[in-house]
C-alpha cells in the first residue's frame, strides 16, 4: 500500500477493481495462491498511442497483482536501433522488428509474449499499387534503424527486393516530419500506425498497399510484443509473471470491450479522440495472444532482416538470446487461452 493513501481509499479501490475483473470473468484465486511480487513498484514505457492500450489498461490489474506503485516514466520509450533502451522502464510494448533489432544489438531485454497484430499500414501515392512498385521510389522514414525502416525493409525483402539498393530512403529526422513530407507529396510511401491510417483515409491522403491486419502473411504475426529488462525477470520472477498476467488481462479487455478501453484511453489523455481510439481498437486482433506463437513472429521477421544484412544474428540466435516464454505458457493454461 502506498504510504500516503488512506487505507479506506485503498480498500474501496481494490473492491472496485475486483468487480472489474469479475466482469471480465477472471478469478483472483490463482494470483492469491502465488507468493507476492518481490518488488511492489513497476515502470512501463510511456508512448501514448491507442494500439498500445494494454500497457495502460494494465495499471488497474497491476494494482490487484500487488504493485502499489505503477509508473509511466516520460523518458521511457519503445526501443529501436537508434536509441538506447528505456532504462527507466521495467516492461514495455515494442514492435517485433524493433524487438529483434534490440536483441541483435545486445540490449539486455527478453521478449515475454506477443500481444496483438495489425497496427501498421504501408501507405503510398497513386503511382504505387503494390510493394514491388516501390523499386526506385522514395520512401520516407524518421531514421535509419527506426521501427518504420525495419518494418518496410522486411516487407521489401519478402518480395525479393534489396532495401538498400532498390529503395530511395528519405530521412526526415522524426516520424512527425516524415508524416508531413508524405502528406505534402514529397515521398512515394510512408508507414502509418495506430490511428494514423484512419486519419490518412479521412484526409484522402494516399492509399494503403499493405495492412498488417489484413495482408498475408503479415496478418499471421504479431506486430507488437511485450518485453522486459533481463535483470528484472531474473531478479523478480514472481513480479514478472504477475505483471505479464496484468497486461494479458488488459489485452483481453481491448478484445472483448473496446468501448471500455477507448473510454479509459480518452479519460487518461493517452488518446483524447475517443471515436478514433474506438475504431482503432475494434479493428485490431487483441485476441491474437491466445492463438499465435510469438516465436513464429520473431523467426519470420528475423529471417527477413538477416537476409538483407540489417541484423547479424540468425533467427535461432535471436530466439535463444532474447526470449523467455515460461510465464506466457503458464498463463495461457491459467487464463484458458
Amino acid at each position: 500500500m502506498e504510504p500516503h493513501r488512506p487505507r479506506r481509499e485503498f480498500v474501496k479501490e481494490l473492491a472496485a477493481l475486483g468487480g472489474f475483473t469479475a466482469l471480465m470473468g477472471y478469478s483472483l484465486r490463482p494470483a492469491a495462491a502465488e507468493p507476492p511480487p518481490e518488488v511492489t513498484t513497476i515502470r512501463l514505457s510511456l508512448f501514448p498511442t491507442t494500439c498500445l492500450a494494454p500497457q495502460y489498461l494494465a495499471e488497474e490489474f497491476l494494482r490487484i497483482e500487488g504493485f502499489s506503485q505503477v509508473a509511466y516514466p516520460t523518458r521511457a520509450k519503445p526501443i529501436n536501433k537508434t536509441e538506447e533502451g528505456p532504462a527507466e522502464a521495467d516492461m514495455f510494448m515494442a514492435p517485433a522488428p524493433s524487438v529483434i533489432s534490440a536483441i541483435d544489438s545486445g540490449f539486455p531485454a527478453l521478449a515475454l509474449a506477443g500481444i496483438h497484430a495489425g497496427c501498421y499500414e504501408l501507405f503510398a501515392t497513386e503511382r504505387v499499387r503494390a510493394v514491388r512498385d516501390l523499386k526506385g521510389k522514395t520512401v520516407v522514414i524518421g531514421a535509419r534503424g527506426a521501427l518504420e525502416h525495419l518494418f518496410i525493409a522486411s516487407m521489401v525483402a519478402y518480395v525479393g527486393m534489396n532495401p538498400e539498393k532498390d529503395i530511395n530512403w528519405s530521412i526526415a529526422g522524426d516520424s512527425e516530419t516524415a508524416y508531413q513530407q508524405f502528406a505534402a507529396g514529397k515521398a512515394d510511401a510512408w508507414l502509418a500506425f495506430g490511428t494514423e491510417p484512419l486519419e490518412l483515409r479521412a484526409k484522402k491522403i494516399g492509399h494503403s498497399i499493405l495492412s498488417t491486419a489484413e495482408s498475408q502473411p503479415w496478418s499471421q504475426y504479431f506486430c507488437c510484443m511485450l518485453q522486459s529488462r533481463r535483470d528484472f525477470v531474473q531478479k523478480y520472477p514472481v513480479a514478472s509473471k504477475r505483471a505479464l498476467r496484468a497486461v494479458l488481462k488488459a489485452t483481453d479487455v481491448c478484445a472483448s470491450d473496446p468501448a471500455r478501453a477507448a473510454r479509459y484511453m480518452a479519460e487518461k489523455g493517452y488518446e483524447p479522440r475517443y471515436d478514433l481510439a474506438l475504431e482503432t481498437l475494434k479493428r485490431l486482433p487483441y485476441q491474437r495472444w491466445r492463438e499465435a506463437n510469438p516465436e513464429d513472429t520473431l523467426r519470420f521477421y528475423a529471417l527477413r532482416l538477416h537476409e538483407v544484412g540489417m541484423i547479424k544474428s540468425t533467427p535461432q540466435k535471436i530466439i535463444a538470446d532474447g526470449t523467455d516464454w515460461r510465464f506466457l505458457n503458464e498463463l495461457k493454461k491459467e487464463l484458458k487461452a
